[in-house]
């Protein structure tokens, strides 16, 4: 049975120790070896452990299984949100700082504040969503960019 340590950092985030049982130690072994001196830890099925990583951060133990906290999730896909929305309004921004002569600047502004309000959208649906897949849905880059 492929199986897996886990234990929290000081941090609050979950550590997930993958052992290789070749060395000759047990699993018990292995944790008393390196999981902190103090720190409580666990030992669950590989398939515990979630393969999707996008939300990696957020990763809770829960009765033997590594789940998402969805409420933590939310803080992380606001952080994707802006760093989406920041890259989207470089160009113009950048145009707008300049002010280059025979750029029509009232058109940039009003992409910016396009980009603004579509950001706005998301947030709130970010707010709203009541799984990890909603907010999956919300931040990764589609296909279209």
């Amino acid at each position: 049975m492929d199986q897996r340590i886990v234990y929290h950092l000081e941090d609050g985030s979950l550590a997930v120790l993958i052992p290789s049982l070749d060395c000759g130690l047990t699993i018990e072994e292995i944790a008393a070896k390196d999981v902190p001196d103090g720190v409580s830890h666990q030992v669950v099925k590989a398939e515990a452990i979630p393969t999707d990583r996008l939300f990696r951060n957020a990763w809770a133990l829960r009765a033997k299984k590594v789940v998402v906290d969805v409420e933590q999730a939310k803080e992380i896909a606001h952080g994707m949100r802006r760093q989406q929305r920041d890259e989207q309004l470089a160009p113009h921004d950048a145009v707008m700082a300049k002010r280059i002569p025979g750029v029509d600047l009232e058109a940039v502004e009003a992409e910016r504040q396009a980009i603004r309000e579509r950001n706005a959208v998301t947030q709130r649906a970010i707010d709203a969503a009541g799984t990890v897949e909603q907010l999956k849905a919300l931040v990764e880059p589609t296909a279209e960019g």
